[in-house]
């Protein structure tokens, strides 16, 4: 692997849909990169601190949500010269996402008092009263024409289909939730998840006309759903949960085939394969050098301590750390936090927050558990990549993690006080994006050959 060196950043940092650009936010800057050779090819200055940043599908705009003010600004990159900022008056701006056209942007209001789209073209608006959420509860189809929007009146939650082309509502159907949590179209636009808060177990599925398809239950009493997920080939419907289990339904039958259940103690399948990070300190042979008194004093302090890591296959059964929840504080740190379809939906890694150093990895052909990745650190995030089965992972530690079916491996960062907190891939695979705290680097990733056969030592 190749990286760049490290530049500043002071918040938000993502790929451009078509992979050509990189936006970085660098306080009230919005610094454009060209992904293959890092220049500036775009530079725009913002009336205020950057705090969130969305591409347009289309590449070609890019929104910069200033939410101190509040307001969004919006940027071109084919005409620089042109430039569009949104000011909600008195309701403000607490969340703004791009619509499937990249020619509107979907605002939401604090307090949650309206919706607003606003359109880069004619320049009108459309409100939508009394949005669920501010940055959750609204999906758009994948063909881009329907957006369903959660709403809440009466103290009850309602879906609103709205039309992507006229932005007119085609219907609203109440939904059976207590308190709806979000919602999420299926790949194949045919019907729609909603799941309630954690103090209600309850995933529905519907249909576009409110049709209630399916009702899943796993448990009435404690806490429920903490996370839900459709594989990317709309087969699976995947719903992790409080009680550290991880349960998959069909898509044809709605019934679930398969639960998975993370234990602090692993003692099966036999095929199972259980990757360790230990420390391997440095062995350096400095015999045949000659260094003067004064250089050796000046760098004591700098030769102790380095070490490279690795991982190491552990034998079965395995005891993972484990922290107990606190019960006298509110969202306790346990169930199924992450949880993340592989490309081909053959795996799904999960992690169970309570074994927050642990990454669960499934084999949903097979049924059972692939691997387990136990790091020293808790897990920052994992992301799969998005052309082949190739997992990567960060703890906030100088090291990037990956995952195979062929073995696990190590990568070191070339760099100085880089600690990695965040990672995204772009959308053909072949670049990393790297985050520390004040500052991030690329990656160029190899192509993973079909018959890969990475040692778990690297």
């Amino acid at each position: 692997m190749e990286f760049t060196d490290s530049y500043k950043q002071s918040g938000p940092c993502c790929f451009s849909p078509n992979s050509r650009f990189i936006a970085v936010a660098v306080d009230y800057r919005l610094v454009v990169r060209d992904t293959l050779s890092f220049k500036v090819v775009h530079l725009f200055s913002c009336l205020d601190k950057i705090s969130y940043i969305e591409w347009a599908l289309d590449s070609e705009y890019i929104l910069c949500g200033l939410y101190k003010r509040p307001m969004i600004q919006a940027w071109s990159l084919t005409q620089p010269e042109w430039t569009c900022k949104i000011d909600d008056g008195p309701a403000g701006i607490a969340y703004a996402r791009w619509s499937p056209d990249s020619r509107h942007i979907l605002t939401t209001s604090d307090f949650q008092l309206r919706l607003t789209v606003w359109s880069l073209v004619n320049t009108a608006c459309v409100h939508v009263q009394w949005p669920k959420h501010t940055s959750k509860g609204v999906s758009f189809t994948q063909d881009g024409k329907f957006a369903a929007v959660c709403t809440r009146k009466d103290c009850k939650d309602y879906v609103n289909l709205i039309s992507c082309h006229t932005w007119e509502i085609m219907g609203v159907f109440a939904v059976d939730t207590l308190d709806l949590a979000d919602i999420e179209w299926s790949p194949d636009d045919s019907s729609i998840v909603v799941w309630d808060s954690p103090l209600e177990y309850k995933v529905l599925i519907y249909s576009p006309d409110g049709r209630c398809l399916f009702k899943y239950q796993a448990y009435e009493s404690g806490l429920g759903v903490k996370s839900v997920s459709w594989s990317p080939c709309g087969q699976f419907l995947a719903v992790g949960s409080y009680d550290q289990m991880l349960r998959v339904l069909n898509r044809l039958t709605w019934k679930t085939f398969a639960e998975f259940i993370h234990v602090s103690t692993v003692r099966g399948p036999s095929c199972t394969a259980i990757f360790k990070e230990v420390d391997e300190p440095l062995q350096l042979n400095m015999s045949e050098l000659c260094l003067s008194d004064e250089f050796i004093q000046g760098n004591s302090d700098s030769t102790e301590g380095h070490f490279r890591v690795r991982y190491e296959v552990t034998e079965m059964p395995v005891t993972l750390p484990f922290q107990k929840p606190l019960v006298d504080k509110p969202n306790p740190k346990q169930g199924i936090g992450l949880m993340l379809w592989s490309k081909d939906s053959q795996y799904i890694c999960t992690r169970n927050d309570s074994m927050p150093t642990a990454l669960w990895i499934w084999d949903i052909h097979h049924l059972e558990l692939a691997a387990i990745l136990v790091q020293k650190d808790p897990i920052r995030a994992a992301a799969w990549d998005p052309t082949c089965t190739r997992l990567t992972l960060c703890t906030g530690s100088p090291h990037l993690y990956m995952w195979t079916p062929a073995g696990a491996y190590c990568v070191n960062i070339p760099l100085s006080e880089f600690a990695i907190t965040d990672l995204k891939w772009n959308s053909d695979g072949s670049c990393l994006l790297l985050k520390d705290k004040e500052s991030f680097c690329c990656a160029a990733v190899p192509v993973l050959p079909e018959s890969s056969d990475y040692s778990s030592d690297e």
